[in-house]
């Protein structure tokens, strides 16, 4: 056997015979003579050592070695072009741009680490990250096309192609003085304290008033405060309690008390792109540098304490690991 001598156009003849059944059928599929089709074959059984077609009077077929042999053909020249996208792909990531938005919590804590990877792999591609405060701005953005990928929370419009990164739990947080019965968190303990909310229109807190709605609890938020960070304060100042998102509240003081809900919520944070636009390589490859580092960093963090094996114990109340950003 002479396997190095083997070349493409031999295989490619192979494969056109076995689906014509003939050598002028497949002549003409690849548009070269039939004489060039017949030394094709022979040469490559000569230098494979074995007979890859019976040739009869109504056609060619492949011997038992033959459907083996263009088995493996089909998959050396479906690599080929595997290799030719790959290379064409890597010629288009050369340079380029990216565009995200994003509200602020994911534009905090996982989109810079998203952004690092990915100018490790693409440092010519230039990434500017615009942040916005609500969904509605974010799908405007990036609707209107100034941004190529939109971060959001609610419900993906139709027009939007969209991949789910991460579920991003809702936790109560309690001054770190509070002494929760049992270390298990009711609604009725939670009306104990005033409660500090976003603003109505705010997407979470249509979120958490829902359900409080459906857990019949009625809604006296005590504070509307918008900024995330002054809310944590005020919890810290024991001024109150607050329903929020976890990535929402991080960082967290060390001594405030975390706590899931008497009835689980989450967020989805998905991606989002409209679903009808073009978009160059480069937007793609900051896609699968999201998925990634969403799937492999940031959600395994994010599970609540009751699904860890060894949740860890504080006092009267149960503590939810920071999250970590590295393995």
């Amino acid at each position: 056997m002479n396997l190095e001598a083997i070349k493409l156009s031999q295989l490619r003849a192979l494969l056109a015979i076995a689906k014509h059944g003939n050598f002028s059928e497949a002549a003409l599929h690849l548009d070269i003579s039939q004489s060039a089709v017949s030394h094709s074959i022979a040469t490559l059984e000569n230098e494979l050592g074995v007979v890859l077609l019976s040739r009869g009077r109504h056609g060619a077929t492949l011997t038992p070695i033959g459907e083996q042999i263009v088995s493996h053909a089909q998959e050396i020249l479906n690599l080929i072009e595997v290799m030719g996208k790959e290379a064409k792909l890597s010629n288009g990531l050369q340079t380029g741009h990216v565009r995200v938005v994003s509200f602020r919590s994911a534009a905090t804590h996982l989109l810079p680490i998203v952004i690092a990877q990915f100018r490790q792999r693409f440092p010519s591609i230039d990434v500017t990250l615009i942040e916005h405060r609500g969904d509605d701005q974010v799908e405007q953005c990036v609707r209107e096309g100034r941004a190529d990928i939109g971060l959001i929370c609610l419900p993906p419009p139709t027009d939007f192609q969209t991949w789910e990164l991460m579920r991003d739990e809702y936790v109560v947080l309690l001054p770190p003085n509070a002494k929760v019965p049992d270390n298990q968190l009711t609604w009725d303990y939670l009306e104990t304290y005033p409660l500090i909310m976003p603003p109505q229109s705010d997407y979470c807190s249509i979120l958490i008033r829902g359900i409080l709605k459906q857990a019949k609890r009625p809604i006296k938020a005590a504070y509307e405060i918008q900024e995330d960070s002054t809310i944590v304060n005020m919890v810290m100042q024991g001024l109150g309690a607050t329903i929020m998102a976890r990535l929402a509240a991080e960082p967290l003081p060390s001594n405030i008390q975390v706590h899931s809900l008497p009835d689980p919520l989450v967020r989805v944070i998905r991606a989002a792109i409209v679903a009808e636009a073009l978009y160059p390589p480069a937007v793609y490859a900051f896609l699968d540098t999201l998925k990634q580092v969403s799937s492999q960093f940031l959600a395994p963090q994010l599970q609540v304490a009751r699904d860890m094996e060894e949740p860890q114990l504080h006092g009267s109340h149960r503590v939810i690991s920071p999250i970590q950003y590295h393995h």
